[in-house]
């Protein structure tokens, strides 16, 4: 691997990068949508078998066709929301995908009908590479509404939660800090900021964290307004839909049962002692009276001061992964040989980190800010992983079934973070790496199994708080994250005033259409410790294992995935399975205090 570059190319993604071109083919993708409805329209409820595969196959087909153009505006704005092409692109594709949405409401509507009337069509075996998608859409057949108001849903939220959830993107993005470093006051944006909460100096922690959530509090009304709007709308859809509570239409996106998302929960409720206990003996490593939640993420003090440079960051993931399997590593290699990740810091940014699949490629484009700390490697592994991720299904799937739930989404991302951490140990000199190594996988874990568990409780409050009648203003969202934080961390963490406002820098909130997203990080850590203690046991026969998860996609159900292993993800003792392998890690680190 050779090429450093730190920003992603693509042009990959298009026949031509010149805006012109690219408009014309959002135009085309919107005409060919309008063709696809005159077509089959009104006509689904009298197909055959026959009828309904060339149907399938063909909406598969407009995916592919189109997607690298809209992948292409959408990525050029998450790069630089600042550069005025890339606003007017981005918006282009906005109003395409949803003119395309809604000349595609039919589809669902009408095959659900069919699906109604004639269930055992979900079993013909012409159909058993959509055999699951046919019965998520049954599943759905309950809360579907018209073709009329599904348009007008799609119509509406363009310029309604969805612009609500891209204010919030940008208004980030966008903010600029001012703050003292070395004896020089700076301006940085939030991405430089972020990095600045794993400084060694522990006064620059505190300043940097004071200053962003000092500012962030300032625009208080703007968090709060856009949370409110995403939250009202969705329990006005939630009524319109009949889904029995603000739950259930997550549960149906995550292709999951609510039994097993209460064991989930139950098991974290019954632990926060193991988090706490992890939180004290960082507290000890630290040598501090008390941890402050500006020593969440920062680096044990003993621990080297090491950075990475990309190429440095580039040639440990890669072994990382090829170390658990050669095909996986190439992968790795390609994605860095042809720049599909931007690792570049610039003001517009999106904060942040994500992957985008892209099918039509079988490939994916990774997005993140690189601060040269450990924990960017981290990001990048994890990320990396879901790219993994989506090079398996894309040439496993139909794109149909590479719509990832959440809860399976995170599998390979977090698996690649473990394998990551598992090369890094192994090449440990002192007691004082492997304590570094051992503690940011820790707070990675306590953060998203426990932390996140905080924003799933103060999320059910919020929609608890709006059917009450409560008005949600900032301050009344503040006290309802505050109250979701200290059930997890009890007093094991001191907290500035201003952290109060943690909740407002989140996108999990601002999403639209897809609430409640916080659960599923949290069952993915406690799944991946489970899978990765069961590859511990089983070494390289488990390889296959994980590889046929990753390449189902949406294809089977995270249950059915899970019982092809012989777990039962709805008892409370798979759970803590995963629980025991983040005590494993506790105890390693633990041990190394009396070292």
């Amino acid at each position: 691997m050779t090429n450093e570059k730190m920003a992603w190319d693509l042009s990959q993604l298009v026949e031509s990068t010149d805006p012109g071109s690219i408009q014309k083919q959002l135009k085309y993708m919107v005409a060919e949508a309008e063709k696809f409805r005159k077509k089959y329209r009104g006509n689904i409820s009298g197909f055959d078998v026959k009828s309904l595969l060339e149907m399938l196959e063909a909406k598969d087909g407009l995916i592919l066709r189109f997607e690298g153009a809209v992948m292409y505006c959408i990525l050029k704005y998450n790069a630089d929301s600042t550069d005025a092409v890339a606003k007017q692109l981005n918006e282009a594709a906005r109003k395409a995908y949803a003119q395309v949405g809604q000349a595609m409401a039919f589809a669902d509507i009408e095959l659900g009908k069919l699906l109604s009337e004639k269930p055992s069509l979900t079993n013909e075996s012409v159909l058993v590479e959509y055999k699951h998608y046919l019965e998520k859409i049954l599943k759905r057949v309950p809360h579907m509404l018209s073709e009329i108001e599904e348009r007008v849903i799609i119509l509406k939220d363009k310029n309604g939660i969805n612009a609500w959830e891209m204010l919030q993107s940008d208004w980030l993005s966008t903010r600029t800090f001012d703050i003292e470093i070395e004896g020089q006051m700076k301006t940085l944006p939030y991405g430089k900021m972020v990095g600045l909460y794993q400084s060694p100096n522990r006064d620059l922690r505190r300043r940097a964290n004071q200053t962003v959530y000092e500012n962030l509090g300032k625009d208080e009304i703007i968090w709060a307004s856009a949370v409110r709007a995403v939250c009202e709308d969705h329990m006005q859809i939630s009524k319109l839909r009949k889904y029995p509570d603000s739950l259930t239409q997550s549960l149906i996106a995550n292709d999951v049962d609510k039994q097993a998302i209460d064991s989930l929960m139950k098991v974290i409720e019954k632990n926060v002692s193991l988090y706490q206990r992890y939180l004290r003996i960082k507290t000890k490593l630290m040598d501090l009276p008390k941890l402050a939640n500006y020593d969440l993420f920062a680096p044990l003090p003993k621990a080297p001061d090491k950075e990475y440079s990309w190429k440095e960051s580039m040639d440990e993931i890669a072994a990382a992964y090829k170390e658990f399997d050669k095909e996986i590593g190439a992968w790795i290699d390609e994605m860095f040989e042809k720049r599909h990740i931007d690792g570049e810091i610039r003001k517009g940014k999106t904060s942040g980190a994500f992957c985008s699949s892209w099918l039509a490629g079988k490939s994916a484009y990774v997005l993140q800010s690189f601060n040269k700390r450990m924990g960017d490697l981290f990001t990048q592994a994890h990320e990396l992983g879901h790219a993994i991720h989506a090079y398996l299904y894309s040439r496993a799937q139909k794109p149909s079934n590479c719509e990832i739930g959440s809860c399976i989404a995170e599998t390979g991302s977090i698996f690649g973070e473990l394998l990551l951490a598992e090369r890094l140990l192994s090449r440990t000199k002192t007691k004082e790496e492997k304590q570094a190594i051992l503690a940011h996988i820790l707070d990675e874990f306590g953060t998203a199994a426990f932390q996140v568990s905080a924003r799933f409780f103060m999320e059910k409050e919020l929609y608890s708080a709006i059917t009450q009648g409560k008005f949600l203003d900032g301050e009344t969202i503040a006290k309802q994250w505050v109250a979701a934080r200290d059930k997890i961390s009890g007093d094991a963490i001191d907290w500035l005033d201003v952290m109060k406002w943690e909740w407002t820098k989140s996108p999990h909130y601002y999403i639209a259409n897809y609430r409640f997203y916080n659960y599923p990080y949290v069952y993915a850590q406690l799944f991946v410790y489970a899978l990765y203690r069961l590859y511990k046991e089983q070494g390289k026969d488990f390889v296959p294992k994980l590889k046929r998860i990753l390449a189902a996609g949406s294809s089977k159900s995270p249950k059915e995935l899970s019982a092809e292993l012989g777990f039962d993800i709805t008892a409370e003792e798979f759970w803590e399975k995963g629980m025991k392998q983040a005590e494993k890690f506790i105890g390693i680190l633990e041990g190394t205090i009396s070292d």
